[in-house]
Parts: structure tokens; C-alpha cells; sequence
């Protein structure tokens, strides 16, 4: 697998309002991707604190992003479940959503998402999720 391939998936794969985002594959090992998600206004809700509506949409993103690299290609795939715990608001920086496959089998794949902020670290959401792969 390779940055771009993931990266390019982003406009290839997914809806035009998901692509406004603005994610950007950051880093990726055997079995995570991790995206940055920038600081923006249109993302943002009272007080300038990222929304909790997108934190969602980034992390379901980066999910699949995961999976494209732990099979090597792009899948078919629907999100059955997500379990989402928001730690903490965050603001004034980056989000780096890190995405990571626990288990990928033939009609199930199952991961964990850790969103945490570019510049302190700090763990703002966390979410478990559940794919069908059709």
C-alpha cells in the first residue's frame, strides 16, 4: 500500500460532502491509517470546538481507509455499527484520527478509532465500529 493510493481513494470512494472534509492521509502501518483532519469554521460549532458530527464522519472515513489497506483494495462495504465516546471538546488545532483494524474476516470486519488532537495528543473521541463487507 502506498500514501497516494489512500489518499486518492478519498475522492474515488466517498460522497462529495465527506470529501469537504478535507482529510489527509497522514500515516499508515499493517493494520492503521491514520488521517488528519483540519481545523475549520464550517466544522466547528459554538465556542470553535470541532462538532461532534464530524468526528463521526472521520472516523467512519478513516475506518474504511483502514480496511482498503488491510486488504489492499478497496471492498464494498457498509457500516453496521458504531459505538462513539466523546473524552473531551477540542479546538484550536488538528484532529488525527487514527483508525485501526482488530478483525477482518468474510462478511465482518471490526475496528477501534482514537481521535486525538495534532498538537497536545490528547484523546478527544473514541469509537468502536462494526462493517458488513459485501
Amino acid at each position: 500500500m502506498d500514501k497516494q493510493i489512500l489518499q486518492s481513494a478519498l475522492a474515488e470512494y466517498f460522497a462529495p460532502w465527506v470529501q469537504a472534509l478535507a482529510l489527509q492521509v497522514d500515516s499508515f502501518d499493517a493494520d492503521s491509517v491514520t488521517a488528519r483532519l483540519p481545523q475549520s469554521g464550517d466544522l466547528s460549532r459554538v465556542g470553535g470546538m470541532l462538532c461532534g458530527q464530524a468526528m463521526m464522519a472521520a472516523a467512519d472515513t478513516a475506518m474504511v481507509l483502514a480496511l482498503i489497506n488491510h486488504f489492499g483494495e478497496f471492498r464494498p462495504c457498509t457500516t453496521v455499527q458504531m459505538n462513539t465516546s466523546f473524552l473531551k471538546p477540542l479546538s484550536g488545532q488538528d484532529a488525527l484520527v487514527q483508525a485501526r483494524v482488530l478483525r477482518a474476516g468474510k462478511s465482518l470486519a471490526f475496528g477501534e478509532i482514537d481521535i486525538r488532537g495534532a498538537s497536545d495528543g490528547k484523546s478527544v473521541c473514541r469509537a468502536s465500529v462494526t462493517y458488513a463487507l459485501l
